[in-house]
């Protein structure tokens, strides 16, 4: 066979190889072992009155299969998709959406904050009579959303059990969303789209870190940035027991707690203790402990903006930390919001020995009402298990270089995107009372920003309630509002 035959028929390979290349990339493979138990992607149609308005949409409930270098499947990331009907894709923005933990899903901003249809608690949080109706508040009346549930989370799973510890580390979760995200814009022609993303607590740093990764890996730029109840500056965030300057970031957050429970908060009531906080307090708790009357005095004043009863105040020598979790009536204190208060389970112990009134409470039932609403409106059956907080992951999460939770940072990403990307604008919100995250310390972190454009550009809200406030129909309300604001200035 002479070298032009041989040349030719390698050519005729390799077009044939290129042509038949699509086709193989759409062709799924075989699902087995647990994968086998999800069930085909599900669109339906859907109507929603607003009063007034009616927003018709479609709603997607399905899988999006990712692959390993061998091209054997690696895993299955569910996720929900809702687009308004009659709009342009190219214009119109599309948020991706997600939760932290890690190991959370999405379930809490989806039946929460942004989707058609929102939970809601009574005020005496009985979760048992919880109910889905119609969300006046949805985003989407003013973006797209697609909801993903990460690698354990929700019904997302890998292939191999004993592979999922592959996707539960800070660099490889940033990059498995950010092709998730890249794979869902090519596969619906979003491409054109401006591009959000919206991500609750650890979601909030898991944002910053995919908006880096969507930038170097797979050359989308991001348009803007939510971030709720965000973790930010492990540094800051768990020195509160320790060093003055933690402390004096989670005081305030203790002290608007205290003030809604007593029915007395003012936004003047909060900004005082805020100056008394970075300037009386972290002065007094920097220095060596006082002694005498000067140390009655400061501990007396501590307690009553802190709510927490002054032998506490004084045993800990105003270092707070966790002791505010004690009530003086055996009642514990929810550390994603001071402001709840429960009955304490062991009254008897010195310090919190219980579960959160909140996240071990009323929220769990979040998980069985997405289950009945993925069923039976988006036509999404399966006997798989759906891991509302898969408490594994967060335990076998890797932290990378840093190496802890305690040393976890994103504020140099944080910059470095701000820096790079000038038509990017971030919005972070917070409750007020969230003492899992104080919104002390974004504050801080956002105060200490270099110049890098509007000062709007990077913006803090506050709302009243805690960690997941928009669990308070007020609070959702006007951070929906906040939130429309914040795209429709993106879109100027």
């Amino acid at each position: 066979m002479n070298r032009k035959l041989l040349h030719s028929i390698a050519v005729a390979m390799l077009l044939l190889g290129f042509a038949n290349a699509p086709a193989m990339a759409e062709r799924p493979q075989e699902a087995t072992g647990v994968l086998a138990l999800l069930p085909a992607d599900s669109v339906t149609e859907h109507t929603l009155d607003l009063g007034g308005e009616k927003l018709s949409y479609s709603a997607t409930a399905g899988t999006l299969a990712l692959f390993d270098q061998n091209g054997e499947r690696s895993a299955a990331i569910f996720y929900t998709a809702y687009t308004l009907k009659g709009a342009e894709p190219g214009t119109r923005p599309v948020t991706f959406v997600f939760n932290g933990g890690p190991g959370a899903a999405s379930a809490y901003l989806h039946l929460g904050v942004v989707g058609p249809q929102v939970v809601d608690f009574k005020a005496d949080g009985n979760a048992a009579e919880a109910r889905l109706h119609d969300n006046r508040d949805t985003w989407l009346k003013f973006t797209d959303l697609v909801l993903i549930d990460p690698v354990g989370a929700g019904w997302s799973r890998a292939a191999k059990a004993d592979k999922a510890n592959d996707f539960w580390g800070v660099d490889s979760d940033a990059s498995t969303l950010a092709k998730v995200i890249a794979l869902y814009t090519a596969k619906n022609s979003r491409s054109a789209s401006p591009k959000y993303l919206l991500g609750e607590s650890y979601g909030g740093f898991r944002s910053v870190k995919v908006a880096r990764a969507l930038q170097e890996d797979q050359g989308i730029l991001i348009n803007g940035i939510v971030m709720l109840s965000p973790f930010l500056e492990g540094r800051l965030q768990f020195g509160a027991n320790r060093f003055a300057l933690g402390a004096a970031l989670q005081l305030p957050s203790l002290a608007a707690a205290a003030l809604d429970r007593k029915g007395s908060f003012t936004p003047e009531a909060l900004a005082s203790a805020e100056r008394f906080a970075l300037t009386d307090y972290l002065t007094a708790l920097a220095g060596k402990p006082l002694e005498g009357e000067a140390a009655k005095t400061f501990y007396a004043k501590v307690a009553e903006i802190s709510g927490v009863p002054l032998e506490a105040v004084t045993r800990t020598r105003g270092l707070i930390g966790d002791a505010y979790t004690k009530n003086d009536d055996d009642r514990v204190a929810s550390s994603y919001d001071a402001a709840t208060l429960a009955p304490d389970p062991f009254p008897e112990s010195a310090s919190d020995d219980g579960p959160d009134p909140v996240l071990d409470g009323y929220t769990q039932a979040l998980g069985g009402l997405f289950v009945g609403y993925a069923r039976d409106q988006l036509g999404f059956k399966t006997d798989m298990t759906f891991n509302l907080l898969n408490r594994e992951v967060s335990g076998k999460w890797d932290w990378g270089r840093r190496g802890s939770l305690g040393s976890a940072s994103i504020s140099r990403d944080l910059r470095e995107l701000l820096a790079l990307n000038p038509k990017l604008n971030v919005l972070v919100a917070h409750g007020r009372s969230d003492v899992v995250t104080p919104y002390g310390v974004t504050r801080y972190v956002i105060d200490h920003m270099p110049p890098l454009g509007p000062a709007k550009r990077l913006d803090l809200k506050l709302y009243k309630g805690g960690h997941m406030f928009y669990f308070d129909p007020a609070s959702r309300s006007a951070f929906a509002a906040d939130a429309g604001a914040f795209y429709a200035a993106g879109e100027l």
